[in-house]
């Protein structure tokens, strides 16, 4: 029997720019004719959907935020009637309303068609048994990964996040060959199978992460634990389907992202206008065949960049690199913008320093921002190690990001792990009652 494929048929970039501007036409008609919010937002910005005639015609469109969205609450930007809505999915309330996402059962269809592209892009089969270590519920994510595993026709363990002892325990009896988690609890469960010494005895041939970032230190000390499993980070967001809209392919230089499925532009976040390509910005998505809720140059306030040209691997989609980090999560320090992707990156290029930190910021007496960095030593020094990484730490980040920090070195594992996301930056420096600027 051929191989089964969710890839879409184009072969030509021609036929994929004449399916997108199909799908960018019906999908302003049908905001328009659905949403009384998206009719005002287009008629404010004097556009109809007629005037929609090429891709270029996007840059005329209005943009659509997440308080558009915490606005609508309970049903934002709603252009179907609820007859025909199957599902809510929500994502966190943590600044505000939560943000609830209807689903007809088309949009349901192809989240999980496109979704098992990228099972079928890190070369999970039906072969494979998948442990499933994401959230479970009102999320989307572990919805997502089981219902796409199931189309793929791969066994499904759908475990959730936590419960380290019964983790172990599939690990170990059900011997999956795949992990799906965040990159923190896949961190966790590596370190994990390696105290309880178990590696021996497991199949794990491949991570699926997501949710947050992962260093390359990150990454390898995942890879190394777990006996060379390969990494895959995946992309996505509950405003768009949910996870897997995107996933690293097997050459791991990129992102290939489902082009078929929605638009991607890269934005300056300031000006919100274009960048040259190549360069960092703000990702602003707009969809192609959504129903429910579609989305109009949204955006996501997640930085990334394209990356121009074919990929060795053959795919006719585009790509960007991973994700650098958020445009809420940058970091102001003597005014000096900083992500902490940034100092990822210097981390580990220091192989007697871990890929587990954290950045502490807060003023002394004179009110002025101190930064200090607590990382952790590598597991093992290797032979002729540098004996002082903190002191090179933090000339390197002088050097490269032009503050100056003090650096604590403590000891390998003393900082905890998480099963979901890791919380990086603790900032004392303002309080309640203070005017934050900038």
């Amino acid at each position: 029997m051929p191989a089964k494929t969710f890839m879409p048929e184009f072969t030509s970039q021609e036929a994929l720019q004449n399916h997108q501007l199909a799908g960018l036409q019906w999908t302003v008609k049908h905001a328009y004719q659905g949403s009384s919010d998206y009719r005002t937002k287009l008629d404010a910005a004097g556009v109809t959907p007629g005037d929609i005639r090429s891709l270029d015609d996007l840059a005329r469109l209005p943009f659509t935020t997440a308080d558009d969205l915490r606005a609508g609450y309970p049903y934002p930007l709603r252009c179907v009637p609820f007859e025909d809505i199957v599902r809510i999915h929500s994502s966190s309330g943590t600044t505000g309303k939560r943000k609830n996402l209807c689903y007809t059962q088309k949009d349901v269809d192809d989240w999980v068609h496109f979704f098992a592209r990228c099972y079928e892009t890190a070369g999970v089969t039906d072969e494979d048994r998948v442990q499933i270590a994401v959230g479970y519920g009102v999320w989307t994510a572990g919805m997502g990964f089981q219902l796409a595993c199931e189309k793929v026709g791969a066994l499904a363990l759908p475990i959730g996040p936590g419960n380290v002892d019964m983790q172990c325990e599939f690990l170990v009896d059900l011997r999956p060959t795949v992990l799906c988690c965040t990159a923190s609890m896949g961190l966790l469960m590596a370190e994990e199978v390696n105290k309880r010494r178990i590696g021996d005895k497991i199949n794990l041939k491949k991570i699926i992460y997501g949710s947050e970032r992962a260093s390359v230190s990150m990454r390898a000390k995942i890879s190394e634990l777990l006996g060379g499993a390969e990494l895959f980070d995946i992309t996505g967001m509950t405003e768009l389907y949910g996870p897997g809209t995107g996933i690293e392919c097997r050459d791991h230089d990129c992102i290939h992202y489902w082009s078929d499925y929605y638009l991607l532009e890269i934005l300056d976040p300031e000006t919100l206008q274009p960048v040259p390509e190549g360069e960092w910005g703000e990702m602003v998505v707009t969809t192609l065949a959504k129903e429910a809720v579609p989305l109009i140059r949204y955006r996501t306030r997640d930085i990334t960049r394209i990356i121009p040209g074919p990929c060795t691997c053959g795919s006719i989609m585009p790509r960007h690199s991973r994700i650098k980090g958020r445009t809420d999560d940058m970091i102001k320090f003597r005014a000096v913008n900083i992500y902490p992707s940034s100092l990822d990156a210097l981390i580990s290029d220091i192989p007697e320093l871990g890929s587990e930190y954290q950045i502490h910021l807060s003023r002394d007496a004179s009110e002025r921002g101190i930064m200090r960095i607590v990382v952790e030593r590598a597991e093992q020094a290797a032979e002729g190690a540098d004996p002082h990484p903190g002191q090179k730490l933090a000339l390197l980040v002088k050097k490269k990001l032009l503050v100056s920090p003090t650096v604590e070195i403590v000891d390998y594992g003393s900082l905890p792990r998480s099963v979901r996301k890791s919380q990086r930056v603790f900032d004392t420096r303002f309080h309640e009652h203070d005017e934050i600027v900038g």
